[in-house]
């Protein structure tokens, strides 16, 4: 019987950015994308109805940055076989400084969302520094670009309320990554060369180490 893995994208992008993965047929693979939240909707919220997406038992979950916490909030929901998550954070404590201040200042809400019509500000936002030299090609990841969405993301982000990590979710994380800077990242942790676009530009790190990730003790949360 196959594995079934669900994988979802960062804040704003698209389930493209997993394009440069492969999976065996040992998988069955499953894609999920982000839906309009409804106004001021939780994270626990948010992650029950995302959760009702996913149609297989004992799922792997695989997330990316915000997707990365969302998955997190989803295994509060499913019967997970294993969470993965890539370029994230595992709790609060793990955010940037700045975003851990914008919590009590909510200087976030500040953002005109007009910045988002400026794709390469955009792009810096959610892939971070390491993709200047390739903007154009990872423009085609960002699908996500309504202002209500990204408010409301934004807003999730710098008020997730977790503040222990969770030690079953195995972490996956760049060592140059400027979004989530690695001095700030716990253990326990995998560190791979790479800024916050790992899923991308290491996609062979990915190919060759993911599939023992995923199938290591599997059988001991049967």
């Amino acid at each position: 019987m196959k594995e079934s893995v669900y994988l979802m994208p960062g804040m704003a992008a698209s389930p493209k950015i997993f394009e440069f993965l492969s999976f065996s047929d040992y998988y069955d693979v499953n894609y999920l994308s982000w839906i309009p939240p409804v106004k001021d909707e939780s994270w626990r919220d948010y992650a029950l109805r995302m959760s009702a997406r996913v149609k297989h038992k004992k799922p792997i979950l695989i997330g990316v940055s915000l997707g990365g916490i969302l998955v997190q909030e989803m295994k509060n929901h499913l019967d997970c076989k294993k969470v993965i998550i890539i370029s994230s954070v595992k709790s609060n404590e793990e955010l940037p400084n700045h975003m851990k201040l914008a919590q009590w200042t909510n200087a976030h809400r500040l953002l005109p969302t007009q910045w988002i019509k400026n794709i390469e500000t955009f792009a810096l936002f959610v892939f971070g520094k390491g993709i200047q030299r390739r903007l154009e090609h990872y423009k085609r990841y960002l699908s996500e670009r309504d202002p209500e969405y990204l408010n409301w993301a934004i807003d999730r982000l710098v008020n997730w309320n977790r503040n222990a990590p969770d030690q079953s979710v195995i972490h996956i994380h760049g060592a140059q990554d400027s979004v989530f800077p690695v001095k700030n990242i716990q253990d326990p942790f995998i560190k791979i060369e790479g800024d916050h676009a790992i899923i991308l530009t290491k996609s062979d790190w990915f190919n060759k180490n993911l599939p023992k990730i995923m199938t290591e003790n599997l059988a001991d949360s049967t």
